[in-house]
């Protein structure tokens, strides 16, 4: 089976490395192309990424591929494997083949032509009766326990399009879903466009033992608390590192990161979240929140990005890696390659002729 796995190897390992996408794990198998091949081949027919629609791998496991000199065979083989197997290599072969392989070419199948299908007109949208009413009359849907929760999270919908409504507020912690495990669709958005209106009960509600409530403190708290909410978010943080959570602790980051030097406590954590985080999307995050506080050693890991799967970390180790004989190599390897993001490619070369 080519299911995602979450038995991930320990982030210093190698293969560690490798499931990650970390830009470490690139340099250290380019030191032993032989012994690292099964482990990149690994990557590609098994999925790793906790969330394929955000955490990139493409790319990386292409260059890997091409820089490491590595056979085709093995990713030929698995277009015969499941969907899952046989879309990975696919991508990795089609990247391939830009980058001028004519072996990878040969190996894709023909594109299928896609037939045209008439799907009519669209239907037309109803007039949502609920947006006559005042937010007044809203409020006081969203205050009645009898109301049903789909009108309720339309009450919410039509808010969301209108001012920011401070009347919302208190009515927060009585809105999440009969089962207690969620807030009502729409009530996240709706609180977001509160802004710091919402700052004063979020401090309650982050100390909360209703999990989506607290959530919804800690989200308004990083993007619009102050001072005083430091030890809050990294109380936060201690805790998502403890327990293994994964998803969210860059929302936190950000927030930290307003403070730049005020919260040079949470550095240590932050760089663990940088090392051994699944989600490879996030890693830009901490690289951005560890030099927002000053933290040490961001040299090293600047120029480790430039090797990372994320578009996003690669940009910053165009910008900020130091000046030196192997990230100039880098940097005009990054400039010149085809599977390159465009942008990415142009960063690198005003780069380069910046240094020039």
């Amino acid at each position: 089976m080519a299911e995602r796995r979450y038995e991930y190897a320990p982030a210093g390992t190698l293969p560690g490395l490798l499931q990650r996408g970390r830009g470490l794990g690139a340099l250290l198998a380019a030191e032993d192309p032989s012994s690292a091949a099964d482990l990149v081949y690994g990557c590609i027919r098994w999925e790793w990424r906790w969330d394929s629609t955000l955490d990139d791998r493409d790319v990386y496991l292409a260059r890997l591929i091409r820089d490491l000199e590595l056979p085709l065979g093995p990713v030929i083989e698995m277009l015969a494997g499941d969907e899952g197997v046989r879309e990975r290599a696919t991508k990795v072969l089609e990247l391939l083949a830009l980058a001028g392989s004519v072996e990878a070419r040969d190996a894709l199948p023909p594109e299928a032509e896609e037939e045209d299908e008439d799907w009519g007109d669209p239907p037309r949208s109803q007039p949502d009766p609920m947006a006559e009413l005042a937010s007044s009359a809203l409020l006081e849907l969203l205050a009645d326990p009898a109301e049903p929760e789909n009108r309720k999270v339309g009450a919410l919908n039509v808010l969301y399009d209108r001012d920011p409504e401070p009347g919302l507020v208190p009515l927060v912690p009585s809105l999440g879903t009969a089962d207690g495990e969620y807030p009502l669709s729409m009530l996240p958005l709706a609180v977001w466009k509160l802004g710091a209106l919402a700052v004063s009960a979020a401090r309650d509600w982050a100390a909360s033992d209703t999990r989506w409530l607290a959530v919804q403190g800690l989200v308004t708290l990083s993007a619009h608390g102050e001072e005083q909410d430091i030890p809050t978010l990294i109380a936060a943080l201690e805790r998502d590192w403890v327990e293994r959570t994964w998803c969210g602790p860059d929302m936190l980051a950000r927030g930290l990161a307003r403070f730049g030097s005020k919260t040079a406590d949470a550095i240590s954590l932050l760089r663990r979240f940088w090392l051994w985080t699944p989600h490879s999307y996030e890693r830009h995050v901490y690289l951005e929140a560890l030099a927002a506080m000053g933290a040490a050693g961001m040299a090293e890991a600047y120029t480790e990005s430039l090797w990372d799967c994320q578009s996003e970390a690669r940009r910053l180790g165009v910008a900020h890696a130091p000046d030196r004989p192997h990230v100039r190599e880098r940097l005009a390897r990054l400039r010149d390659d085809p599977i390159e993001d465009p942008e990415i490619r142009r960063a690198a070369a005003a780069r380069l002729a910046g240094l020039a």
